[in-house]
């Protein structure tokens, strides 16, 4: 593994700190894959839609499938303001991933709840709340979109919160790589 260094500065009254910091492979690829689902949401997809298609070649699924299967979940589900679709969209692509496919199976499907919990955790200890209506601070509103505007983004942390979900997805990719890669030695 690769170490990039690099310097942030930090100024504190009239005297700037300089703080060391290292940045690995893996901590690159969670970067790429969260400014790539921004970038995405800046096209006008909305938060889960943005977030489950910057996995898509790792969900080997194609693109107008996975924007259908998370359409209903932007705006915290239709707009209702309920789970935040950016969080939808994490959870779809961890489900699609690591989720469980027989019913019966009640440790593996026990183990991906658990996974999807602990998600959710990371994600409120940062935010506060996995819902939209709280992270906006707006009640349930009409079911029409708002118009992606300048003024749209100033006023929305959406594009920051897609950022952080695809950031926590691809950090879970890259633990349950690590973690198959010691398992196998």
């Amino acid at each position: 593994m690769i170490d990039f260094a690099f310097l942030k500065v930090y100024t504190y009254k009239n005297f700037e700190l300089v703080k060391r910091e290292s940045i690995t492979n893996m901590d690159l690829e969670s970067v790429k894959k969260a400014e790539q689902a921004k970038s995405y949401f800046y096209e006008g997809y909305n938060c889960a839609q943005a977030v489950a298609l910057a996995f898509q070649e790792e969900l080997n699924i194609e693109k107008e499938t996975l924007v259908k299967l998370c359409s209903s979940f932007g705006g915290g589900m239709g707009r209702l303001r309920e789970v935040c679709g950016a969080v939808s969209g994490m959870f779809m692509v961890a489900g699609m991933l690591y989720g469980y496919a027989d019913p019966r199976e009640k440790a593996d499907k026990s183990a991906h709840y658990k996974l999807i919990q602990e998600l959710a955790d990371q994600f409120k200890q940062e935010n506060g709340s996995i819902v939209c209506r709280d992270l906006l601070g707006v009640k349930r509103d009409t079911y029409v979109p708002d118009d992606r505007t300048k003024e749209y983004y100033k006023k929305r942390p959406c594009a920051d919160l897609v950022y952080q979900c695809a950031k926590l997805t691809q950090e879970l990719i890259n633990k349950k790589s690590s973690s198959n890669i010691i398992d196998t030695l």
